[in-house]
This record gives structure tokens, sequence and C-alpha cells, in this order.
């Protein structure tokens, strides 16, 4: 596996001109992801690779800044920028840090979570750089990205169902609940 350290993180984030609420929101979402990796070190028999975890978390809107200006997909160009770059696991947690491509109830129940699994989660409980619950991240979604479109808000809610479930089993392994993240973070 070839993972960016912090620094190179930090480096790669101000190559591609990172706007700097979008690199806080991402410190943010790799704290979360880090603290939630950690946890799992010694509550689960598969716990996801910590540098791995913080490194896709600092890297996952590393396209955003670019693809707000040409309406790009950030999650398709930070994945396919991340490729060329030569980290291939880190592309894939940027691919589905906004639609989880492998959503699986029975690994979570088993209490297997991936990294990309870790930082999707810890992505829908950032907004802007403050820790908010998933319906306060959901409503901000609606507003910020459906257009008052009626099927784009039918997705969306449909992919917080899944982050609820995904919320239910990741924190029923640890001893927190998802309103005492924000205290541990």
């Amino acid at each position: 596996m070839n993972i960016p350290n912090l620094a190179a993180c930090a480096a790669l984030m101000e190559q591609h001109g990172m706007l700097a609420n979008i690199r806080a929101h991402s410190l943010m979402v790799a704290r979360i992801a880090g603290l939630l990796a950690e946890e799992l070190r010694t509550k689960s028999s598969h716990p996801p690779d910590l540098q791995l975890c913080v490194s896709g978390a600092l890297l996952h809107d590393i396209a955003k800044t670019p693809c707000l200006k040409s309406g790009c997909n950030h999650a398709k160009a930070g994945a396919e920028l991340c490729r060329s770059l030569g980290f291939p696991e880190i592309a894939e947690i940027v691919a589905g840090h906004v639609v989880l491509p492998d959503f699986s109830p029975e690994r979570y129940a088993a209490g297997i979570f991936s990294a990309q699994e870790i930082v999707y989660y810890a992505d829908k409980r950032v907004r802007h750089d403050q820790i908010v619950s998933l319906p306060e991240r959901l409503d901000y979604i609606l507003d910020k990205y459906s257009g008052g479109d009626a099927r784009k808000q039918e997705g969306i809610r449909d992919n917080f169902r899944e982050c609820e479930l995904l919320e239910r089993q990741l924190l029923s392994r640890l001893d927190f609940a998802p309103d005492g993240l924000a205290a541990l973070a």
C-alpha cells in the first residue's frame, strides 16, 4: 500500500489549491476518521488501517476546489487524481466518500468496516468544520445540493438512510453515542 503521510497530504492540499474552508473541513473529517479507526483497533477483529483512514480523509475533497469552478464530479475527479499520483487505496476512499459503492449491512453487523466507510461516515458528520448530527448534515446537503429537485432529494435521503444504518452498526461497537463524537474529537 502506498499511503501519503501527513506532510505529503498537506503538500498535496497546497499544490492542488484546496480552499481554506475545504481544508478545515478535511482536517475535521480526518480527526473523526482517526478517532473511529483508533477505537476500532481494539473493538474489531478487522480494524481499518489508521493511516489510510486519516490520509483518505485529508484528501477526500482534493478535487473540490477546481470542481466548484468547473462543475465536475469532485469524488470522481479526486479519485482519478489520486490514482495518477500512485495512491490507488486513497483513490477508492475519495471515489466513495459521497455515496458508498459497496454498502454492506452484513459486514457491518459482523463488525467489519473499511477505511472508505469510516471516511464516508466521518464526512457525513462534518458541516464545514463543525461536527453535527446526521439529520443536521442531511438538511444542509438537501439545501445546498438538491436544487429543489425531488429525485435528487430522494437520492440524498436514501444515501443518508444507509449512513444511519452504518452509524448504528459502527457506534454499537464503540463506547460512545453519536452525540458523544463531538466531545471526543
